[in-house]
């Protein structure tokens, strides 16, 4: 079975990134739905059985590797082929290229998925790029999809939010006048980071949760039913716009292919 190695910082991350990935695939095949999904590619972590993989963990699971697996990782310098040293999150991608290379001569690995929260920090994205660089003309051939959310997965998620009753337009309404913009529309701007008072309200979990009422059935909605053309439009500046294009391009190769 075709695997799509995806790796995230939470499970919510997975559950957002596929959904939104087989939604734009389905989209690009008609004659592709929910049942015959699976028989075409399984997302998956590093380690099998797995259904994603965590950032926090690559460095535990590569020593898992080397004892359970005889994984012998490459002596790795930090520095891009070219001598560039590299930026944040790249040092980590490359190290999961690695033993996924490793891994294809037992799995059938033709995607890799990296999602990441920029969290305010542009460079991480540019390491994994300067990872999938590195690795992307290597055989045997493995697509990197890049899903960098700005600033982070929840910008996605209002991205998609359109209320559906009058007290989510009232709750709406009352967000846009405190911020004096719609934060559906540029929920790129709500950076701040702290959960107290006067930051708060531009805090893009807490206004999620506000629209939601922090329900989590609620919240998926944005990113299963809303149309992919409204994501698209919406998405520009929070990297879901990129992230869809990636999709088409990269992983939807891979369905023609097989």
């Amino acid at each position: 079975m075709i695997e799509f190695i995806v790796i995230v910082e939470s499970g919510a991350d997975a559950r957002t990134a596929t959904k939104l990935a087989e939604r734009v695939l389905q989209e690009k095949f008609d004659w592709l739905d929910d049942d015959s999904l699976q028989y075409h590619f399984q997302w998956t972590g590093l380690e099998e059985g797995t259904q994603h993989s965590c950032w926090r963990d690559i460095r535990k699971i590569i020593d898992d590797a080397k004892s359970q697996i005889k994984y012998k990782h490459s002596r790795f310098i930090g520095h891009h082929s070219k001598s560039v040293p590299l930026k944040a999150d790249g040092a980590a991608s490359i190290k999961v290229l690695n033993l996924v290379r490793f891994l294809q001569r037992i799995r059938q690995i033709k995607a890799v998925l990296f999602i990441r929260d920029l969290d305010n920090q542009p460079e991480r994205k540019e390491g994994i790029e300067q990872a999938r660089s590195e690795h992307i003309n290597k055989t045997p051939k493995l697509e990197i999809v890049i899903g960098a959310a700005d600033p982070k997965r929840e910008a996605w998620v209002l991205n998609g939010f359109i209320p559906s009753n009058q007290q989510e337009k009232q709750i709406l309404e009352e967000i846009k006048n405190k911020l004096s913009f719609d934060p559906s529309i540029e929920s790129h701007r709500l950076r701040a980071t702290s959960e107290k008072e006067p930051e708060r309200i531009r805090n893009v979990k807490v206004v999620v949760e506000q629209l939601t009422g922090n329900d989590m059935e609620r919240e998926k909605l944005c990113w299963e039913k809303t149309k992919l053309k409204h994501l698209r439009e919406r998405g520009v500046h929070t990297g879901l716009t990129d992230y869809i294009c990636e999709v088409e391009e990269r992983l939807a190769a891979i369905i023609v292919s097989d």
